[in-house]
């Protein structure tokens, strides 16, 4: 059975786009694997799973609307925290109409950004009740 070995974003600046998707996942970049060797692929740190992004030079426009998109998870910090880190190391918002009025039982909120290329993705996480502590 096929599994994923590595996703490939479209990119039309690689040393920006890996240095954005390095800061946010905190993946390092994998060492040339020849001489001459120039593609920049991030993998996760040694111990950490995850899967390796590739940064692929292109000149297609990006879509408004990607059939296909990457989706984060804030893990143990607040949503809206985490949303700020990445804004800080590049991200922009995206205005959003497709946002559900309710979320379905169970479903974490979530925000739709793009990178420092244009690719939008998502991020969700726990957003604290009012009089709740951040980061629960």
């Amino acid at each position: 059975m096929a599994a994923i070995d590595q996703i490939s974003l479209g990119v039309s600046d690689c040393e920006r786009a890996g240095r954005f998707w390095a800061a946010a996942l905190g993946y390092v970049r994998r060492p040339p694997r020849y001489p001459g060797d120039e593609w920049i692929v991030l993998e996760p740190p040694p111990g950490a799973s995850g899967v390796p992004i590739a940064m692929d030079l292109s000149e297609s426009p990006v879509a408004e609307f990607p059939r296909i998109h990457l989706d984060l998870i804030a893990g143990d910090r607040d949503l809206d925290d985490e949303v700020e880190r990445l804004v800080g190391c590049g991200a922009q918002r995206v205005d959003w109409p497709h946002y559900p009025a309710e979320l379905e039982p169970g479903a974490a909120p979530y925000v739709v950004l793009a990178d420092t290329e244009g690719n939008r993705f998502c991020v969700s996480g726990q957003v604290p009740q009012r009089g709740e502590p951040a980061g629960r």
